[in-house]
């Protein structure tokens, strides 16, 4: 805004909820974080391009003492089990987020996606990622969050980060433009003008430098990625 004088609106929702908002042409530019969701925008006609411009990582949350001892997992599939053969309550955003897309994903790799009607011990609330620490955090329970909203949540009780730094935790932020054929109204011109601007080298030490109890969250991504 203060480079080009027009003003940017943003609408944060879930990435679900902020694809089908562009997809009714409510947007002109489109940043979320699951990359599958994202090319099928594209492919179908909805985006122009997807350029990944930041990323940081999931974290699995649990209680101090650790009652599946996931701290001492060898890989996120291992973590997960531990979480089912101990039945180990779990809370899920169960939501149409990227986290939630994310951890549906993870299971899917362990060959079990839990279900809420059939195991007690998976909580599917419909919150967002505040309010699935909260819940998480009353009930003494795992659950996975992005690490910018762990690292500003203040209310972690006993709670810690029990797994991470495993590069299938990488969270990867992409934006896309939205297509005129599909929504002819979209402000193409302007939303070129945003893009640049946010893989610029200005903008990426602005990414870099963002921290909360100086810890950087957000990594920017070289813009010939």
């Amino acid at each position: 805004e203060e480079k080009y004088g027009f003003d940017v609106r943003v609408i944060a929702v879930s990435t679900g909820q902020a694809i089908a908002n562009a997809k009714k042409c409510d947007a002109d530019v489109l940043i979320t974080h699951h990359k599958d969701s994202e090319e099928q925008f594209v492919k179908e006609g909805y985006g122009i391009f997807r350029k990944e411009f930041m990323f940081n990582d999931y974290v699995i949350i649990g209680p101090k003492k650790d009652p599946a001892r996931i701290k001492e997992a060898n890989s996120i599939n291992d973590a997960l089990k531990r979480i089912v053969d101990s039945n180990s309550v779990f809370v899920s955003r169960g939501d149409d987020s990227g986290t939630y897309k994310k951890e549906r994903d993870l299971w899917l790799l362990t060959d079990k996606l839990p279900n809420p009607k059939e195991n007690n011990w998976y909580l599917s609330v419909g919150q967002g990622m505040g309010g699935t620490l909260n819940i998480a955090i009353n009930k003494d329970a795992y659950t996975l969050s992005d690490r910018a909203t762990w690292e500003s949540f203040s209310n972690k009780a006993e709670h810690r980060v029990l797994v991470s730094n495993k590069s299938i935790l990488l969270n990867y932020y992409g934006v896309i433009p939205i297509s005129k054929q599909k929504c002819p109204n979209a402000k193409l011109g302007l939303a070129k003008v945003f893009i640049e601007w946010l893989v610029s080298n200005k903008t990426k030490l602005i990414i870099n430098n963002f921290r909360i109890n100086n810890k950087q969250l957000f990594f920017s991504l070289d813009e010939s990625n």
